[in-house]
């Protein structure tokens, strides 16, 4: 069908307006865009550039040649050195090979002093110099066909990334400016999403932590806190997010080696428009100084350990320089053990004359003979003698001469053996650590100190330092200690032997004696009484009191019970035995030595007699029927005093009781003689019914009564003479 003029007519106003709406088009585009835009022939001639091209040409800094009009011009003609040489033979390969080129990047240096390159000012893309001085362009060179494919030429687009590129450099800068401080400082950054989650990845965290990726996503940064710390440190990051407040807090981190270190994580929020977006941590490693600081901590506790037990140790010589006794000793050491060191049983046991056995001491302070030790169960087993030769380790010390140590019962087995090892802790039940240390005087053994412990225990080398002080400490003090007790039996038996072992009896008197020496220190004092026969069926009778204690102060009471003896028989009146004892007592005595005697001579038969004091607390009479009273006879002065003695009648009647004491009844460190004396008399008041005619049961009575709340501090003498009422 041959086509109608008119649609071909039509077809071609159609054609033609196209042609010239894309030629429009082709010209908007190259006048407005901005970026440079370019045709070159096959030659590489410019035949077309746009605005923004000649801008770039113009010689305002980006290599183009100023006054040269571009059109009909090769590159090289109107572009100085870098810029030609890279876009010419791109441009040649896309004329050659038919395929573009895209993203070719040219850099160059800008002239000092040169005007912004591309676009004139105030156009799209005008820009400076970057930081450097360098232009950056980014050019694509295309390829420029005509109706069946034939080359026409290439087109040039030229975009000037200066300003873009300068911004991307400063803040890749920047960045690389943060991440190295980041490094460069102790903290470890990282950051979550408001919700506590991880959100990028934490190298450096997972570095420490020793996560993987998957973990971190996963369960973040508190994942690796510690799961003693855990809970702790996650309250406290739930707290902090709900109130968006920064989290500051401690705690242990687990780390890729398996170990743990110490942390100090801080938590910031960071806002938008009010709200969290996100949370910048950083975590600071504190574990060198917070083992500084436990060092520090551990050598100030040791220190101050080190201190308290040479105090305790200063206070332990102290204390044991006024042990009397083994006993007293084993309590000082019990105290000083458990104050100083923490022990929780402790014994000590003395080796007997063959040096054979360990027999285990009580302390003083248990008067039943019972373990003052609170850490015993109650068993007897811990006082049972030792046999030296049996393995134990008491014995162990004792035999070797040195220090025995079991940290705990393992160990205890590998020294002694399972047989001997299940006995110890019989002996001991609870006990999971032991230290014997054996107690040496001149060189040789005389006991073993036991520290035993209900937990396993290492004792550090100061520890051992101590312990063995305190050993040392021991031993002096238990050997001062018995050789006080091995005094103290001498004087007792010295004193007993001296004193009457049976009073005379007489229908006519009823009489009871009473001697309690005194225990606080063990010391046997010059307490005395007596009574014997005179010629005539008379009764001398005689209450003495010897200033001091010990083997001297019972010598001295010897010689005066003695002389005493031997002048009443030659002349019994009081006066003259006093008077005699005086010159005695001058001839032979040190003139500060002083005694005080109570001596009365009486006839059973008739309760007549003669009495007289040489310094000594009044008699205390009970008469029968009237209230109780003091004698008011002259109490004279102590023997060898300048003095001339008197002595008294009197007489006791049916009924009638007369008690003679020492002044350790009616006096004492809280008790004057005034008060003990009026004590006394009101004892003495509240007698039960029929103690009166009963000695044995009135001296116990007053014992009772004049001790009670008070410690006794000197001996206590007493005797009491009684006549019975008739028909009693």
């Amino acid at each position: 069908m041959v086509p109608d003029a008119r649609d071909t007519a039509r077809t071609d106003t159609a054609r033609a307006g196209t042609a010239l709406a894309d030629s429009a088009l082709f010209g908007a585009l190259v006048t407005e865009v901005p970026f440079g835009v370019a045709f070159l022939d096959a030659r590489l001639r410019l035949r077309r550039a746009n605005e923004a091209l000649r801008a770039l040409l113009r010689g305002d800094g980006a290599g183009g040649r100023e006054g040269v009009n571009p059109v009909g011009r090769r590159l090289a003609e109107v572009l100085d050195g870098e810029f030609a040489a890279v876009l010419e033979p791109a441009l040649r390969g896309v004329l050659d090979d038919g395929r573009p080129v895209t993203g070719l990047e040219v850099r160059a240096p800008a002239p000092a002093g040169s005007a912004p390159a591309g676009p004139a000012p105030g156009t799209p893309g005008a820009a400076a110099p970057d930081a450097s001085g360098e232009r950056v362009w980014v050019c694509a060179c295309l390829p420029v066909r005509g109706h069946g494919g034939a080359m026409l030429g290439a087109a040039l687009i030229v975009q000037d990334e200066t300003v873009r590129r300068a911004v991307e450099d400063a803040i890749t800068r920047r960045t690389e400016r943060y991440r190295s401080l980041v490094e460069a400082t102790t903290p470890v950054v990282w950051t979550t999403a408001a919700d506590g989650a991880a959100g990028e990845d934490a190298p450096h965290w997972r570095a420490v932590t020793g996560q993987t990726p998957e973990a971190y996503a996963r369960g973040g940064w508190i994942a690796a806190v510690h799961p003693e710390d855990h809970d702790r440190v996650a309250a406290e990051w739930r707290e902090s997010m709900r109130d968006g407040r920064v989290l500051e807090v401690d705690c242990r981190v687990l780390t890729a080696s398996g170990g743990r270190r110490h942390f100090e994580v801080r938590a910031v929020p960071i806002r938008r428009d009010g709200a969290v977006i996100e949370w910048v941590c950083a975590g600071t490693d504190v574990t060198g100084r917070r083992d500084a600081e436990e060092m520090r901590g551990r050598l100030t506790g040791q220190l101050s350990a080190a201190a308290l037990r040479t105090a305790r140790l200063q206070q332990a010589t102290s204390m044991l320089a006024e042990a009397l006794t083994v006993g007293e000793v084993v309590r000082v050491i019990v105290e000083v053990g458990q104050s100083a060191v923490g022990v929780d049983h402790c014994t000590v046991a003395l080796l007997d004359e063959g040096r054979t056995r360990l027999t285990p001491v009580a302390p003083a302070d248990d008067p039943a003979g019972a373990d003052a030790d609170p850490g015993r169960d109650g068993s007897d087993a811990w006082r049972d003698s030792v046999a030296v030769a049996e393995p134990g380790v008491m014995a162990a010390a004792a035999r070797d001469g040195r220090p025995f140590v079991a940290e705990n019962p393992e160990e205890l087995r590998r020294q002694l053996g399972e047989a001997a090892a299940a006995a110890e802790l019989r002996r001991g039940p609870g006990e999971q650590a032991w230290v014997a240390l054996p107690l040496l005087a001149a060189g040789a053994p005389i006991g073993v100190l036991r520290f035993a412990f209900t937990r396993t225990r290492f004792l550090t080398e100061d520890e051992q330092v101590f312990l063995e002080a305190l050993a040392g400490q021991c031993a002096l003090a238990v050997e001062r200690a018995l050789l006080f007790e091995r005094e103290h039996r001498t004087a007792e038996q010295l004193q007993r032997s001296l004193l009457p072992g049976d009073l005379p009896s007489s229908p006519e008197l009823r009489m009871a004696a009473r001697y309690d020496p005194v225990t606080r220190h063990v010391q046997v004092g010059g307490d005395w009484y007596d009574v014997f026969r005179l010629p005539g069926g008379r009764l001398a009778v005689v209450v003495g009191d010897v200033m001091g204690k010990g083997v001297l102060a019972a010598a001295i009471m010897g010689r005066v019970r003695n002389a005493l003896r031997a002048l009443a028989l030659t002349d019994p009146r009081p006066a003259a035995v006093l008077s005699g004892l005086d010159r005695l007592f001058s001839a032979t005595e040190d003139a500060e030595q002083f005694t005080t005697v109570a001596y009365l001579v009486i006839d059973p038969a008739t309760g007549r007699g003669l009495y007289t004091s040489a310094g000594h607390p009044p008699p205390l009479l009970l008469p029968h029927g009237a209230p109780p009273g003091l004698s008011d006879v002259e109490a004279g002065t102590p023997l060898g005093w300048p003095s001339h003695r008197q002595q008294a009648s009197f007489s006791l009647a049916p009924g009638d009781t007369v008690v003679l004491y020492s002044d350790g009844l009616v006096e004492n460190r809280r008790r004057g003689v005034d008060t003990g004396l009026g004590d006394l008399v009101a004892a003495a008041a509240e007698l039960p019914p029929g103690a009166a005619a009963d000695p044995g049961r009135l001296v116990d009575h007053l014992v009772a009564r004049l001790l009670a709340g008070y410690e006794q501090s000197d001996d206590v003498t007493l005797l009491a003479l009684h006549v019975p009422a008739s028909g009693g």
